[in-house]
Parts: structure tokens; C-alpha cells; sequence
């Protein structure tokens, strides 16, 4: 069973995810300002969509029956890259009413998914030291600690982890 398929049944979390579209990134910039990650802004994701890795960039849309009527239609998004045979996660954020979902899980499955289907072994992150939210969701996937960046994060200044895993094709 795939792995998306073994999350969405644990998680239940009542959302769609699709390929991320130009439409899509003043809500991926509002969920990205809201969550603290480091700031990549609309250029920055539209860039990337133009790029050879547009399809390694993802949102989940939540089912109208779930969602409450509000402006937005994005729960989340994952961005990631492929190079030197390894999936580079740059970017997960769920808005924070879609948190706890089971989201964060779907995204990075789905993405670690797309990582194997094309062949490469091995998918790493960074994240800030202190997260403990987003250590928690990596350990759930299998990611593991495999370094610490002194400083790496800036604003405010603060370490990296560096969390790996292996992608098992035949799994």
C-alpha cells in the first residue's frame, strides 16, 4: 500500500492535495508569514514554479464539507527539489486552524512518494532546533537527526537540524 494511502487512512484528514499553481501563492505566503518559517515571498515560489521541480511543489485544499466558510481554500503546502539524487524538503507549513490534522503527515507523504517515484534515495530537511511541533511530525514520517547547523537561522538567530531518511522503493 502506498504510503499516502496508509496516512490518509490514519489521519482522516478530509483534504485533496494538488500541484501548486500561480493562483495558489498569496495563500501560500499568508500560511508561510503565519507559521515563521524563514521568508521565501511570492517571488521566490513563483520562481520555483517555473523551474524543472514545479511538480515537487504541492498544496492541500480542504473538502468543502470540512472547511468553515472563510477567504481561504489552502489548509497547506510543501515545496521540495530534487538534486544530487536526494529530495531536499524545503518548505511545509499548515495554516494553524488545520493543524493537528494529519496535513503535515499527507504533505510530506505524498512528497516523499513523488521523491521514490522518481528514483532517488534519500530525502533530507532543515529545521529550527526548537520546533518541537515539526520534529515531532519528521520523527512520525521517519526522519531522523543526522546534524545541527550552529546559527543557521537568522531572525532570530538559531540552530538547524538536519533530519534524513532513507527511501525505500520497495517498501
Amino acid at each position: 500500500m502506498a504510503i499516502t494511502q496508509r496516512v490518509l487512512e490514519k489521519s482522516g484528514s478530509g483534504v485533496y492535495i494538488s500541484r501548486m499553481t500561480e493562483h495558489d501563492l498569496l495563500e501560500v505566503v499568508e500560511i508561510e508569514e503565519q507559521s515563521g518559517l524563514s521568508r521565501w515571498g511570492w517571488a521566490a515560489y513563483y520562481a520555483e514554479l517555473q523551474g524543472n521541480n514545479r511538480d515537487l511543489m504541492l498544496v492541500a485544499r480542504a473538502e468543502e464539507s470540512k472547511a468553515p466558510r472563510v477567504s481561504h481554500r489552502l489548509a497547506g503546502y510543501v515545496v521540495a527539489r530534487i538534486g544530487a539524487n536526494e529530495l531536499h524538503i524545503n518548505n511545509v507549513a499548515v495554516r494553524e486552524r488545520y493543524r493537528r490534522q494529519g496535513i503535515g503527515l499527507t504533505l510530506l507523504a505524498r512528497i516523499l512518494e513523488e521523491g521514490m517515484r522518481r528514483g532517488v534515495d534519500a530525502a533530507f530537511l532543515e529545521l529550527r532546533a526548537g520546533n518541537k511541533a515539526a520534529l515531532s511530525l519528521y520523527e512520525k514520517c521517519g526522519f531522523r537527526v543526522t546534524a545541527r547547523r550552529k546559527g543557521y537561522y537568522s531572525e532570530p538567530i538559531e540552530d538547524a537540524l538536519v533530519m534524513t531518511i532513507q527511501l525505500d522503493r520497495n517498501a
